[in-house]
C-alpha cells in the first residue's frame, strides 16, 4: 500500500522537516501505543485501520531512517502534514511535500522496490496488486483558498474554475502514478470542511451551524472527484479506482452523534482559542478530560474513533 496525502494521513514525514505542521509531541499520540509519531492524532489514523483490515504493518513514512530494500515491500507513506494537490498549497507552513513531490519520492523508491522483487514480471504485478490511497484536497482549501491574507487564488478563481484547476492537477498525477504500474486506486472525497472547529471558529457561522459556503465549495470538488474516477475507469479498464464518500460519512456522524457515541461535534479536545480551535493542539495544550465523547481531537482532525466510525 503506497499512501498520499496530509496530515489525515501523514505518520511522520512531517517529523523531518522545516515545519510548523508537526505532531511529534504530547498530547499527540496519547492514546497511541507508541505514543507521538507524527500522526495528528490521538491515536491511530484511517491508514492505520486500514492496515490492520489488509493484515499489513503499519506504513512506515518516508522519511524514516534507513528506509531501503525490504522494508519498503508492505508499502510507503508518502503524506505530509500542509501538502496539498497545489505546489504552492501550506508554503506558508514550511516545508512539505506537495503531491508532485510525494508522487516524485514514490518514483525514486521504484529502483530500490524492482532490486528487491527481482524479476520485471513479479514487479509488474507487485505494482497492479499495490492499492494507492489518495487523500488530498482539504489543504487546498483550508491552506490556500480560504485565505485571502496569504494566497491570491480566491481573487484568480471562482469556486467552480478552482475545483477544476485542482481536479486537471490530480489528474496529470493520477497518470503518472498509473504510467510507471500502479493499478488500484482509493481517492477520498474531502470532508465537510465548514463542520470541522477551525472553520466554526472563524465565526462566519452562527452558533451549532457549519460554515455553508464553505462545505458548498468542497461539495462542488466532490462532485467532479467523483465523476473523474468515473472517467478514469472508463478510460483505463485494467484500473481501479474508487471514491471514498467521506463527506458523507463524516457528515452523517456530525448530524448523529449520539447513534455513534459521541455528544461534542462543534469544538476540539486539544487546542486554544475560541472553541479550542483557533490555535491547534501545541506542546502546552491540556486535552479535554472527556475526549471519547468529542468527534474532533483538535481543529482540524477527528478523534481516533471518530476515523474508526467513518473508516467503518
Amino acid at each position: 500500500m503506497f499512501v498520499f496525502g496530509d496530515s489525515l494521513v501523514d505518520d511522520g514525514n512531517n517529523n523531518y522537516l522545516a515545519s510548523i505542521a508537526k505532531a511529534n509531541y504530547y498530547p499527540y499520540g496519547i492514546d497511541f501505543f507508541q505514543g507521538p509519531t507524527g500522526r495528528f492524532s490521538n491515536g491511530k489514523t484511517v491508514i492505520d485501520f486500514l492496515c490492520e483490515l489488509l493484515g499489513l504493518p503499519y506504513i512506515p513514512a518516508y522519511t524514516t531512517p534507513g528506509l531501503n530494500g525490504t522494508r519498503l515491500i508492505n508499502g510507503v507513506n508518502y503524506a505530509s502534514a500542509a501538502a496539498g494537490i497545489l505546489e504552492e498549497t501550506g508554503l506558508y507552513l514550511g516545508d512539505r511535500f506537495s503531491l508532485d513531490q510525494q508522487v516524485l519520492n514514490f518514483e525514486n523508491n521504484l529502483n530500490d522496490l524492482r532490486q528487491v522483487i527481482g524479476d520485471a514480471g513479479n514487479f509488474t504485478q507487485y505494482l497492479a496488486r499495490s492499492i494507492a490511497v489518495m487523500v488530498l484536497g482539504s489543504n487546498d482549501y483550508i491552506n490556500n483558498y480560504l485565505l485571502p491574507s496569504l494566497y491570491h487564488s480566491s481573487y484568480i478563481y471562482n469556486t467552480q474554475e478552482y475545483a477544476n484547476l485542482l481536479l486537471n492537477h490530480y489528474t496529470r498525477q493520477l497518470l503518472a502514478l498509473h504510467s510507471v504500474g500502479l493499478r488500484k486506486f482509493l481517492l477520498a472525497g474531502i470532508g465537510p470542511l465548514g463542520c470541522i472547529p477551525n472553520q466554526r471558529a472563524t465565526g462566519y457561522a452562527p452558533p451549532d451551524r457549519c460554515v455553508s459556503q464553505v462545505n458548498a465549495m468542497v461539495g462542488l470538488f466532490n462532485v467532479r472527484l467523483r465523476n473523474l474516477v468515473q472517467q478514469l475507469n472508463t478510460n483505463h479498464p485494467g484500473a481501479v479506482f474508487v471514491y471514498g464518500n467521506t463527506y458523507g460519512a463524516l457528515g452523517d456522524l456530525l448530524n448523529n452523534p449520539r447513534n455513534y457515541g459521541f455528544l461534542v461535534v462543534d469544538r476540539a479536545c486539544c487546542g486554544l482559542g475560541r472553541d479550542r480551535a483557533q490555535i491547534t493542539c501545541v506542546p502546552i495544550s491540556t486535552p479535554c478530560s472527556n475526549r471519547r465523547e468529542y468527534v474532533f481531537w483538535d481543529a482540524f482532525h477527528p478523534y481516533r474513533s471518530s476515523v474508526n466510525r467513518i473508516f467503518g
